[in-house]
Parts: structure tokens; C-alpha cells; sequence
């Protein structure tokens, strides 16, 4: 845990009781501060009394002795209206914050500690558990957390030398005024969180906040994939004193790192462009997104110091992330990918984009338009197998292009898909769950649904491999 101690001797409100929410009010009781917690959420205030947290409703106290709101970032800060307890927080000019903000606060003093800071509308928590890895197999004291895995303020305290490698989401940034990154990577800006934002403008204002305290020495990463990125970074290079190191997966950037033709390109050093990496080396890397992001931790790495052949080797060896385009088996030539994370149908196009002769299992909740967008693809698809209770609508907008069937449940159509892929004659098919669609239908979460298929898989083959044995 890191202690907050710049509310000590003072009250502080603490709304919102997830995971980060709890993490905060125990970091600031820590360092000395009254906490006043609550969550109008009755499941979260019983979670955060197991977790040795007092409760003291909001909505029934005088706000007057409240030196600050540290807000959940889930909560509505201006859109589509503030929550109530903004309104109260404001009344009585109390700032409203959140988790990285009290970070911020706890490691201003403390000398020699580097923060990357990692945000985008996609491939954040990819990148900043790649530069994580990296810079763990290099030797580093490294501390990887914020919008992925462990809330900022669980990690160990900081000390001279460590890196701290935060995902940060727009609404984090909302909530933060002195972080300072170091290092701060944009990889791209797609709409997203329209209704917590506004409009794209606020979106982009948000996440812009993560150059907002940077010094002259500091440096910025930006993907210039997307036309709202590309902007950002001609803006920020034509800041006075401004380092920017432009990243793509799509063209040759001068002054950047790059990646063409499944090969790493390195043009910063100012002698010309060198290939440093075939991505083939990286298999839990596919694709073009996949090549962006590891542009994006190559050039935040060395910045660091990491020699090209340690960065190199530790994208080599990055094992992924769960339920991101993770592989879970292989029978023959037949591989099990799960990419339960792709919960709409722009998630699922980058997997569908990076395998020939697929066995697509897909289907659930589906947000709005379906899989249209994903007809570009279709001929990669060889069958669909559809679940959940939009399997009907899939169907339909497959139509013909793509034979199909509804199989009901994640078990049912993993057999199907298995025993077609395995009798297709295909010299790489691939099974592929990349579902397109919300979860909740059938499964707590996406990554219930990750971790009943990876099981389902590994029951498969172990059953397959008991009958080649008898």
C-alpha cells in the first residue's frame, strides 16, 4: 500500500466502494486522514466492511469539514450531469479527485521515481503490461497497475529508482490535476464514452491530460494511426521543447518507431531508420493493432536505458494478456484462441483481422449495429457458431455470406467448432471465440466467459488426447 499523507489531520470523503474507491480510503486512513466512505451500492458498502473499512453516509452528514471528494472514476464527474456528490463537494469548495490523484500527491517528494503513464482508446492494458514485462525481465524495480490489475494505490510505496506503469482511462484523467508522466503514451482515439465526455472533444481533452504536468526532459509517445492522433502529435511537436516520438503500425514515420511488413523499425537515434525485430518473434502479438503497441513500449523502454536487445527479447517472450487473443491450446495444427475482452464488433475485428480459415464462435448481448461492421471479414470465416441471446440477430446479419449455426451455449459450439476445424483439411485453422458482444446473458463477465472457454479447451484436448491413448 501507498500512504496518503497529505490529508492528515483532515476529512476527506470517499465515494464510490469498488475496487479503487476501497483502496483509496485505506491509504488515506494511513496517512493520518479521516475518512468518511460510502457507497449507496449495499453489496459494495458489506465488501468494503470486510475489507476493515468504518461507513459514514454522505448523504446524511454536513459536508462542511471536507478537505476533498475522491470520487470513483465509474461516477459522473460532468456528463451526463455531476453526480449529487459533486454537487455537494463543490458547495463547499472541496476538490474533487480521484485514486491518481492522491498517487500523485503521495510520490511528488520522493526523488527518483518514474511514472509512464499509458492511455488510448485500445491497446492500453496490452502496452502497459508489455512495457510491465520488459522492464521486469531487464531488472528494473517496476510496479504495473491503475486502470489494469492492481489499483494504483496497492502497490508497494515508492523508493528511489522504482517505475511505476500506469494504464490510465479518461476517466481517471478527469480526475487528476499533478500527475507527472515521465514517460506519456496516447497510442490512438476512436469514439468512445461520448456520454461521460460530451462530445469527442471532451474525450480527447480528457485523455490529453496526460501531458499536462510533463517537464521539458519528459517525454511523449503518440500513435499516429487516427487522424485525431495525428493531429495531437503535430500539435505537441510544435510545442517549444516538447520531446515526441511519433509511433505507427501502418506507415514510416520519421523520428518514431514504426512497424512495417511485420517488421520493428527504429528511426530515433538520428542515423536513419534500422529494422531492431521480426514480429514473428512475438506470437502473443498478432496483428497490426498488436505491432502499434509494441512500437509504442519499444520507444517508452528505451527511453528508459533498455538496450534494443533487451527490448527485443522482452517482446519476444510477452506471454499476453488473458482473454485478449490469448492462446489457450493446440491440437495438430488446430489452435484455441480466446479473446473474450472483444466485447463489440470494432474488439473483434482486430482478431478476425489477423487469422485465415476461422471457426468463429461469437454471440451474447450485442451493442448496437451488431456485426455489420465486420463484413470486411466475413471471408476469413469458414463457419460461425453463434450463442446467447442474440445469436438469432448475428445470424441474420451474417446471412449468407457466411454459413452458420446457433449453438446455444459456449460448451456446444466449442465441440462444433473443434470437430469442423478438425476435419476441414485446413493447414491452420484456428477456433476463435471473439464473441462481439456483452456477456451478461449468460456469464458474470467476459472474463467468466474467458475462463469457462479456456477450461472448455483444455477438457477438449485432454479428452482428445485419453481416446489417441486407448
Amino acid at each position: 500500500m501507498i500512504p496518503v499523507h497529505a490529508y492528515k489531520g483532515r476529512r476527506v470523503a470517499v465515494f464510490g466502494l469498488g475496487r479503487t474507491g476501497i483502496a483509496a480510503a485505506r491509504a488515506l486512513a494511513a496517512g493520518g486522514a479521516q475518512v468518511s466512505a460510502w457507497d449507496d451500492n449495499e453489496a459494495a458498502r458489506e465488501a468494503a466492511i470486510k475489507a476493515g473499512l468504518e461507513l459514514d453516509d454522505l448523504n446524511r452528514r454536513d459536508w462542511g469539514d471536507m478537505a476533498a471528494l475522491v470520487l470513483s472514476p465509474g461516477i459522473p464527474l460532468t456528463h451526463p450531469a455531476p453526480h449529487r456528490m459533486v454537487g455537494l463537494a463543490q458547495a463547499v469548495g472541496a476538490p474533487v479527485i480521484g485514486d491518481m490523484e492522491l498517487f500523485a500527491q503521495a510520490i511528488a517528494d520522493v526523488p527518483g521515481v518514474t511514472v509512464i503513464g499509458i492511455t488510448g482508446t485500445n491497446g492500453k492494458s496490452t502496452t502497459t503490461a508489455l512495457i510491465g514485462h520488459i522492464l521486469k525481465a531487464a531488472g528494473k524495480d517496476v510496479h504495473v497497475g491503475g486502470n489494469i490489475g492492481e489499483a494504483v494505490l496497492t502497490l508497494a510505496p515508492p523508493r528511489p529508482g522504482a517505475v511505476y506503469v500506469l494504464e490510465l482511462s479518461s476517466y481517471q484523467l478527469d480526475l487528476t490535476h499533478s500527475l507527472r508522466c515521465q514517460i506519456a503514451l496516447f497510442l490512438n482515439l476512436t469514439p468512445d464514452h461520448i456520454d461521460r465526455h460530451g462530445d469527442m472533444e471532451g474525450y480527447l481533452a480528457a485523455k490529453t491530460r496526460i501531458f499536462a504536468n510533463q517537464a521539458p526532459d519528459d517525454l511523449a509517445i503518440v500513435g499516429v494511426d487516427d487522424t485525431p492522433s495525428a493531429g495531437l502529435c503535430t500539435r505537441l511537436k510544435a510545442e517549444h521543447g516538447r520531446k515526441v516520438i511519433p509511433v505507427s503500425s501502418q506507415r514510416l514515420v520519421g523520428y518514431g518507431v514504426y512497424a512495417l511488413a511485420g517488421k520493428l523499425y527504429d528511426d530515433t537515434g538520428g542515423g536513419g531508420a534500422r529494422m531492431v525485430m521480426d514480429l514473428a518473434r512475438a506470437p502473443a502479438l498478432p496483428g497490426q493493432h498488436n505491432a502499434q503497441n509494441a512500437a509504442a513500449a519499444y520507444a517508452a523502454v528505451r527511453q528508459l536505458g533498455i538496450s534494443v536487445t533487451d527490448a527485443v527479447a522482452g517482446i519476444a517472450s510477452f506471454p499476453g494478456l488473458p482473454h485478449r487473443q490469448e492462446r489457450v491450446g493446440e491440437a495438430g495444427s488446430l489452435l484455441f484462441i480466446n479473446d473474450s475482452k472483444a466485447t463489440n464488433a470494432e474488439a473483434a475485428a482486430q482478431a478476425l483481422g489477423c487469422y485465415h480459415d476461422i471457426f468463429w464462435i461469437a454471440g451474447g448481448q450485442a451493442k448496437k449495429g451488431g456485426i455489420e461492421s465486420l463484413a470486411p471479414f466475413f471471408r476469413r470465416i469458414r463457419k460461425a457458431y453463434l450463442i446467447g441471446q442474440d445469436a438469432g440477430l448475428l445470424q441474420k446479419q451474417l446471412g449468407r455470406s457466411v454459413d452458420s449455426e446457433i449453438s446455444g451455449t459456449l460448451e456446444t459450439a466449442l465441440q462444433h467448432a473443434a470437430a469442423d476445424a478438425a476435419d476441414s483439411g485446413l493447414r491452420r485453422p484456428v477456433v476463435l471465440l471473439s464473441p462481439a458482444c456483452a456477456s451478461f446473458d449468460q456469464f458474470k463477465s467476459y472474463e467468466h466467459r474467458g475462463d469457462v472457454f479456456r477450461q472448455a479447451v483444455k477438457d477438449l484436448l485432454k479428452r482428445a488426447m485419453e481416446g489417441s491413448a486407448a
